[in-house]
Order: structure tokens, then C-alpha cells, then sequence
């Protein structure tokens, strides 16, 4: 499904907001990827890493924010061409994260429309957005134009 309007740079891609990052979902993906990790399942050694009372969100289910971002921007996962992150701290269950993105390059490809983003997904507060992400990168989608 393509986008109604080619984005032009300095363009925003509608954020894709996670509430309340779920203890129970994080333990739940931690059996289902077999993550021998404890910090995402036991709170003892949450504690023991030094990283507080809280279970640790996988990296990889945080940046999957970003791919639920860009999916529901452009229609289909496959619009999604290639994803290149960085993982800059944590995400903690309970807190609140939105992932964005901000069009960098558009360009033309055969019958698609590549679209370059600066990506991330950021902590949120009831007073706005932390200033660092947790996760950032960049990503291109192609847009069906024909």
C-alpha cells in the first residue's frame, strides 16, 4: 500500500508509542527466543548486574519498535530495505518509549521511492522526551509509486 504523498526530507514519520513496556512480554520473548540472559527474567540478577529492580527489555524486541514504526507508516513490512541500529542504554519494564524517525533522503529506484530515515526510539515522560535514544540508527523503505 503506498503512501498517499512521496515524504520530503526533514519530514517526521508518525511515531510508534510502547505505554508501558511489559515485564510479563519480556520474560514471555526471553523463553521464546531461549535468551539465557537472566536480567530479562530474573530480578535477582537484575540486581546483581547493578541495574536496579526492574527486568530488562531485549534490544532486539526494542528496536523491532522501529520496524513497527516503519510498517505502519509505509503499509507493509516489506516496504522495510534495511535497518542499521545502535544500542546506546537500556529499557527498563514499565517505562514508557516512542520510536521516530525523520526522512533524510528520497530518491528514485526503478518503481520504488526510497526513503532514507534517521531513526530511534526514546524514553518518554509526562514532561516530554529524553534527549538521548536508547536506541538510534538509520533505516530506508521503499515506497511502490506505479
Amino acid at each position: 500500500m503506498p503512501l498517499p504523498i512521496i515524504p520530503r526530507i526533514g519530514d517526521s514519520v508518525p511515531p510508534f508509542r510502547v505505554d508501558e513496556v511489559d515485564a510479563d512480554k519480556i520474560r514471555i520473548m526471553a523463553l521464546v527466543l531461549q535468551d539465557p540472559n537472566p536480567i530479562h527474567f530474573d530480578l535477582e540478577a537484575v540486581r546483581a548486574a547493578g541495574l536496579g529492580d526492574r527486568f530488562v527489555n531485549q534490544g532486539g524486541v526494542t528496536m523491532a519498535y522501529i520496524v513497527n514504526m516503519l510498517t505502519r507508516w509505509t503499509g507493509s513490512r516489506a516496504a522495510v530495505r534495511t535497518l542499521d541500529c545502535r544500542f546506546h542504554a537500556n529499557v527498563f519494564a514499565g517505562e514508557t518509549v516512542e520510536a521516530g524517525g525523520e526522512v533524510i533522503a528520497v530518491r528514485q529506484e526503478g518503481a520504488d521511492t526510497l526513503v532514507d530515515c534517521d531513526v530511534w526510539v526514546r524514553r518518554c515522560s509526562a514532561t516530554g522526551y529524553e534527549d538521548d535514544p536508547v536506541v538510534g540508527g538509520t533505516a530506508t523503505v521503499a515506497l511502490r509509486t506505479e
